[in-house]
């Protein structure tokens, strides 16, 4: 262990934690070893870019909040919350895909009543979504535990709010013995990360945008089956093809049908311009250990 240089420094770490009791902590400690010092030499990583690259970290976490998680950030502009949604969210053909959780998940958000308005006094065009939530062979679920949530017209969610009293646009809702959904909130649009911090001085240097296409997540949870953590994009988005966080899946874009006027679903009549989204969630059952 004594006069370690940089060709032999790598073995070394790794053979002074051989002693890990946990398997699989010693499986991902050994590769995290050996990839982190390959890439230091691949790169000939200088001490100046180390010491910038310590201090780019020390500021995302500083930036972190209990209503920003900027290493989330970190982790979906790199592309490695989507890698990991994806190797961990394998579904059979027909099933509704996965992609990333995103910062602004809450746990406490209300629960409704379906055909409430979630959007709680959030200002734009009114929105009706819809659908049934079933099974791989077609089989209706019922009670599915449904939570949305979502950014306002102008792009911002609740959360970025200091001012908040109480959550807008965001619901816990439950299915009913058909598995149907239905609720109201107002149509989201598209929006740029939060890029005011270390994440955003990254894109900037990389000459990326920090836009994401317009989109409402949704949870899903029901029992027998895997948990579906998704979004519906809207179709025509200038951003679909170049998602800040690389989200979007083809399977995931479906249009938001604008109605000029006349009686909307909630059986009201509009004389200005309201939409609608209908769209079906596909769950695959749990696997048997």
């Amino acid at each position: 262990m004594r006069n370690l240089d940089e060709k032999t420094v790598t073995q070394a770490v790794i053979a002074r934690n051989a002693d890990t009791p946990n398997p699989r902590l010693h499986q991902v400690m050994t590769s995290l070893v050996q990839h982190l010092h390959s890439f230091a030499r691949e790169v000939q990583l200088t001490e100046e870019e180390w010491d910038y690259g310590i201090d780019f970290l020390t500021r995302v976490g500083q930036m972190c909040s209990p209503t920003r998680q900027e290493f989330i950030l970190l982790s979906d502009t790199l592309g490695l919350s989507t890698l990991v949604t994806a190797q961990n969210h394998r579904k059979p053909m027909g099933c509704t895909e996965a992609t990333v959780f995103g910062p602004f998940h809450v746990q406490d958000a209300p629960r409704y009543d379906l055909g409430a308005d979630i959007s709680n006094g959030l200002s734009g065009s009114p929105w009706f979504v819809s659908g049934t939530v079933k099974s791989i062979d077609g089989a209706e679920i019922p009670h599915a535990i449904l939570e949305v949530w979502q950014a306002d017209d102008e792009g911002f969610y609740d959360v970025q709010n200091p001012e908040m009293a109480e959550h807008q646009g965001r619901a816990v809702l439950q299915a009913d013995d058909h598995g149907a959904f239905n609720f109201k909130t107002i149509v989201p649009q598209a929006y740029p990360i939060p890029h005011d911090g270390p994440v955003g001085q990254m894109l900037q240097a990389l000459n990326r945008h920090p836009w994401r296409p317009a989109h409402l997540h949704f949870m899903i949870t029901a029992e027998g089956y895997e948990r579906l953590v998704t979004h519906v994009f809207k179709e025509g988005c200038q951003y679909l093809d170049s998602d800040a966080v690389f989200g979007v899946r083809s399977s995931l874009v479906a249009e938001w049908v604008r109605h000029e006027a006349g009686i909307a679903p909630d059986g009201n009549l509009y004389e200005t311009a309201f939409y609608t989204l209908e769209f079906d969630f596909i769950l695959n059952p749990v696997r048997a250990a």
